[in-house]
């Protein structure tokens, strides 16, 4: 078969695969999991063709119209480079793990058959954005995954925090996907096209009229899709949901989806300094700002849910300073050891039995319990802090290096100050990352919280499918950087000396910064009795954060774990704990900015059409309901009574007759 047929039998496998599913989920349950792995493991080994066969050289570009439109045509088109290429195998990996895993995490949930379909849906949908290039075909595939995401996120229906945490993610991501769309018709009027390659064309003989314009709509897309600040703070809600979710949507495809897209519209942003100089603003707040919120978080999938954050704040910052190779290395490497991160810790949640272990500080040991997620997420760990040799260095380095040259004047493709605020913020992020990656393995492998009951061993779909993901953990960078220039435009990815040494510097002060805090908060730990909690909300020193996880801590017993003796990253945030751990507040300003008017208006809304509205509505009703009740009184059915008024009529007409005749 030709690379084309291959390339569109790789979304086409898990859509069939999805329909097949939700089919014969209730009529032949035994289908249901064979119809969930087999068709993402054919589409794999189809991916992995299409990325060999396609080798970095010349880009497969295929379409047909798909129907007459009048004025602007839309496509069904591929455009598969390498970027393409090494992406989809990327999802397609992560999918075929999320899918196995699943089969073990969620085997005994009576609503699976529909959870497999919408995760090989949404696999489908995420591969048609890869692949697509034409833009209208690919916000199907953007939309498709925002759907699936709101479902899957609130699998757990019936307990309030998913059905929240799905409608926010719901809603969140569409408010930035209105301005998105606007974009996108303005970009396709421009170019008269929504091909990605008649696009880039007009872009390169400057047709574009208001690139400032049409790229800042559509980054308020891509900050939604990508959680990036302003519209992150759906991310860390969404973390309600069944793990390999998170490891699958939230890690590793659908927030990848608006960095992706960047990537592939690049030269689009680079026709406007504002542009990207509003993307690295925006990639270095974010990067900073959730790595502390990461440092304060109390549950393990919170942590991590701040860190996809972070990490894919390196990415756009990576595209802030014009340099798409290095954000989609970043991209790949994140993709192995994020989802490796969430599926591990899936596993200390299965093991303990309950969602609510999930909070570090109550965590106990766990080591010899649990040695496969052990190993394996010490490894993705060391990966995410980007310590040497492992993935993380040399993908995190590679963004590091783009933003060095941009400083020192190598490249004219990006501002300056978009390489200063890169840099800057991704060295301190690069420390931030380090610590609470250390914090996390404290508390999760090295804590003193109390022993949970053992649930078994865990299930070989499970564990297996970790090692699989530590892989390209560990070694996928060590060779990635002098094999991905072919396939990304020529551009160098080696690490350079100067960030080299910074980065790695920062990262190691920070892991050892909080290693010796930890050593210190240790040794006063104590137990903090239930009641004492509820009697001080506030908190101190020992106690649990009111607002934060008193609410949702866990007893054994008569004792409540408060998080604080043990905890390094109150002592080394100090006051900034308490808001970092709360995400800054945002979600209480968005409620006051936005949501509160918008009750308000509604409140208004429904009052006036209740109390004014109704109201003429019922006067104009009542007019003529009166009216003819007095009419019908008029209708007595007596003739004598008609007779009379008949003359008293022509009397009345007769006399205003002879007046009108008289005054003439």
């Amino acid at each position: 078969m030709t690379t084309t047929t291959l390339a569109v039998l790789v979304p086409l496998l898990p859509f069939l695969g999805a329909l097949a599913g939700l089919l014969l989920g209730r009529t032949a349950p035994g289908f249901v999991r064979p119809l969930a792995v087999l068709p993402t493991l054919a589409s794999l080994a189809l991916a992995a063709t299409v990325a060999w066969r396609q080798g970095g050289g010349q880009a497969v570009d295929a379409a047909t119209e798909l129907t007459p439109t009048g004025s602007v045509p839309v496509e069904l088109a591929l455009y598969v480079d390498g970027f393409a290429a090494l992406t989809a195998v990327l999802v397609t990996v992560v999918a075929a793990c999320v899918q196995i895993y699943s089969t073990g995490y969620l085997r005994d949930d009576p609503r699976y058959p529909s959870y497999a379909a919408l995760v090989s849906l949404f696999t489908s949908a995420m591969l048609l954005v890869v692949y697509s290039g034409d833009l209208m075909v690919l916000l199907v595939g953007w939309e498709v995954m925002g759907i699936c995401s709101y479902f899957l996120v609130g699998h757990y229906w019936e307990t309030p925090e998913a059905r929240a945490a799905s409608l926010k993610a719901f809603l969140v991501t569409k408010l930035g996907d209105v301005p998105f769309l606007i974009g996108l018709f303005a970009l396709a009027t421009d170019a008269g096209s929504f091909r990605v390659t008649r696009i880039l064309g007009t872009v390169a003989d400057g047709g574009i009229e208001h690139p400032t314009l049409i790229c800042l709509l559509l980054l308020a897309g891509v900050a939604g899709k990508s959680a990036q600040f302003p519209l992150h703070t759906w991310l860390p809600d969404a973390m309600a949901g069944p793990t390999p979710v998170s490891a699958l949507i939230h890690a590793a495809t659908m927030v990848a989806a608006g960095v992706y897209f960047v990537a592939r519209l690049l030269p689009l942003f680079e026709a406007s300094q504002a542009a990207m100089t509003v993307l690295a603003v925006m990639a270095a707040v974010t990067m900073t700002g959730s790595a502390l919120a990461a440092l304060a978080q109390d549950d393990i999938k919170r942590v991590l849910a701040y860190s996809t954050i972070g990490q894919l704040g390196y990415m756009t910052g990576a595209l802030a300073v014009a340099d798409r190779g290095a954000a989609v290395f970043h991209l790949l490497s994140h993709g192995a050891f994020k989802g490796l991160l969430f599926l591990a810790a899936g596993v200390i949640i299965h093991a303990a039995g309950t969602n609510s272990l999930a909070a570090m500080s109550r965590m106990g040991h766990l080591r010899d319990r649990v040695p496969d997620a052990y190993w394996t997420m010490t490894v993705a760990l060391l990966a995410l802090a980007a310590i040497p040799p492992f993935s993380g260095f040399f993908s995190k380095e590679a963004v590091l290096g783009v933003a060095e040259h941009v400083v020192t004047g190598h490249t004219e493709h990006a501002p300056v100050a978009a390489g200063w605020i890169v840099l800057l913020a991704g060295l301190v992020t690069a420390l931030l990352t380090a610590a609470y990656a250390t914090r996390l393995w404290l508390l999760a492998f090295r804590g003193e919280g109390p022993e949970a009951p053992d649930h078994g061993r865990q299930p070989l779909t499970m564990t297996a499918v970790l090692w699989v993901l530590a892989v390209p953990s560990l070694a996928l960078g060590g060779f990635a950087f002098r094999v991905l220039p072919d396939w990304f435009d020529g551009h160098d990815l080696t690490p350079t000396l100067t960030t080299s040494v910074l980065g790695t510097g920062v990262a190691l002060v920070g892991g050892i910064v909080t290693y010796a805090t930890w050593r210190h908060t240790t040794a006063h730990a104590a137990r903090v009795p239930l009641g004492a909690v509820a009697a001080h909300p506030e908190g101190d020193a020992g106690l649990v954060e009111a607002e934060a996880i008193a609410s949702h801590a866990p007893a054994y017993g008569d004792i409540a774990y408060a998080p604080d003796p043990s905890d390094p990253g109150r002592l080394l945030l100090g006051p900034l704990h308490r808001p970092a751990a709360a995400g800054f507040h945002l979600d209480a300003v968005y409620t006051a900015l936005f949501v509160r008017p918008v009750r308000a208006g509604a409140s208004l809304v429904r009052f006036l059409d209740r109390e004014v509205v109704e109201t003429y509505v019922r006067g104009a009703g009542a007019l003529p309901r009166r009216l003819g009740a007095a009419v019908r009184r008029a209708q007595t059915g007596n003739v004598q009574t008609y007779v009379s008024a008949l003359l008293a009529g022509t009397v009345v007409l007769a006399v205003a007759a002879v007046l009108v005749a008289t005054g003439a």
